[in-house]
């Protein structure tokens, strides 16, 4: 593989690398070893039809639908992937194969690819570095600079939070694609310097960020009554609109979360289910990581029993499941309290 640019970002004093190769995606040299390969397929369909990267990775003995019978990890209902067993001989360690059940546009679908990494990245031992190619862009239709873009946004963005990770590999076979991918590449390169500076005396627009499903709306209005009859004067931020899932990057999202100075989660099977509510979960993770010894950022609440992701279980959560309101008011005390701290 040749590497024709680099993007440097920073978290803190960690420098990480967004990379574009040209080159076979299933030869990945031993020096450009990674951790995880990531692969698309329609739902339950790994076929290796002609000019695909799984019929590529038949040819090299990997064969993706053998894989997919025995997979490690299957998120396919709330994360769209699976995340196959180790596997040997290959300078790549495992396959993440992303295959939603439906598919949005371009930047919608660089969204869930990451969405999809994060159940992953936290649990030991980790994901550290990375490789895939343009993902849809092959038999699915998308055209490859319309993923190009949303991919490196998301992907600087998440890498800038402290998604521990440290080298994403995006690869193209084809020669005059990868021609054409550098000359973005590089128009989209001049957009992320390399200062970072770390958050100090933060003044706050909001007390709390309620993150919540719409369909709890109910149980919600009840909890952020108790939380204003035992301080009047808080200040929340609770989102009644859908916001937009149309973008691999939501500034708009990050901005309210990032003007909060706790983010309340509140954890039932619709908030599993619904894309923006597992955004605000995975930013308000990272706020958390960064920010925990100062003060703790995310408060998960368990609203209602489900099968919650493991990476959602490692931040401890107040288990007040079938919304039991005596649990409710103690947790919301907990919190006003936590405030005068």
């Amino acid at each position: 593989m040749k590497l024709l640019d680099r993007i440097t970002v920073y978290h803190l004093d960690e420098e990480k690398q967004i990379e574009l190769y040209k080159g076979d995606l299933t030869a990945i040299p031993q020096d450009k070893a990674v951790d995880v390969l990531v692969i698309s397929a329609y739902p339950n369909r790994y076929e290796p039809d002609p000019n695909s990267l799984v019929k590529c990775l038949l040819e090299k003995n990997v064969n993706v639908k053998e894989i997919a019978k025995d997979k490690a990890v299957d998120l396919r209902q709330n994360f769209s992937c699976w995340l196959s067993k180790e596997i040997s001989g290959q300078n790549f360690k495992k396959i993440l194969c992303f295959e939603p059940l439906t598919r949005g546009n371009p930047s919608e679908l660089v969204g869930e690819i990451f969405q999809s990494l994060m159940p992953f990245v936290f649990v030991p031992p980790g994901i550290k570095s990375i490789a895939m190619p343009l993902v849809t862009s092959g038999n699915q239709g998308f055209a490859p600079e319309s993923i190009l873009e949303p991919l490196i946004d998301a992907a600087a963005n998440w890498l800038t939070m402290g998604m521990p990770v440290e080298r994403i590999s995006i690869v193209e076979i084809d020669e005059n694609k990868s021609n054409e991918l550098l000359r973005i590449f590089k128009e989209i390169k001049h957009k992320y310097d390399q200062k970072n500076s770390k958050k100090q005396n933060r003044i706050f627009k909001y007390d709390l960020f309620i993150s919540y499903s719409h369909k709890n709306d109910k149980e919600i209005t009840e909890i952020v009554n108790m939380l204003l009859k035992l301080k009047p004067d808080i200040k929340v931020f609770l989102d009644k609109k859908d916001l937009d899932t149309g973008s691999g990057w939501q500034q708009e999202l990050y901005d309210a979360l990032d003007n909060c100075r706790r983010v309340i989660a509140f954890l039932s099977a619709p908030y599993i289910d619904s894309k923006v509510c597992k955004e605000e979960f995975n930013i308000a993770v990272f706020r958390h990581r960064e920010e925990e010894e100062i003060e703790p950022v995310l408060v998960p609440i368990y609203l209602y029993s489900a099968e919650l992701p493991t990476y959602m279980k490692l931040i401890q959560f107040s288990d007040c499941r079938e919304a039991s309101i005596e649990k409710l008011a103690d947790v919301c005390k907990e919190i006003v309290d936590s405030l005068t701290k």
